[in-house]
């Protein structure tokens, strides 16, 4: 992954860290159950974000390399594997 990819990623991953440690403090608190699952599920939406983002990075980085240099089976598996593991 390219440097200055990085620092936004990391940014998410913060944030995500900060919404799972309020997750937590919900939970042990008995917070009302709407106002968790609310969170969980933005936090859920916060990482299909990131994860949509290192795929984008992937494909620009990688995978037109990747077809030029022959290695198109193995950028097959490599999306099989993501597409197999997302719809799991």
């Amino acid at each position: 992954m390219k440097m200055n990819n990085t620092k936004p990623l990391i940014n998410q991953i913060h944030r995500v860290q900060g919404q799972m440690q309020g997750l937590e403090k919900m939970i042990l608190e008995n917070k009302y159950c709407v106002d968790i699952i609310g969170l969980s599920l933005a936090i859920q939406k916060s990482l299909q974000s990131l994860n949509q983002k290192v795929l984008e990075n992937h494909l620009e980085e990688h995978v037109g390399h990747q077809f030029r240099e022959g290695q198109d089976k193995k950028v097959i598996k490599e999306l099989s594997k993501i597409y197999n593991l997302k719809n799991k």
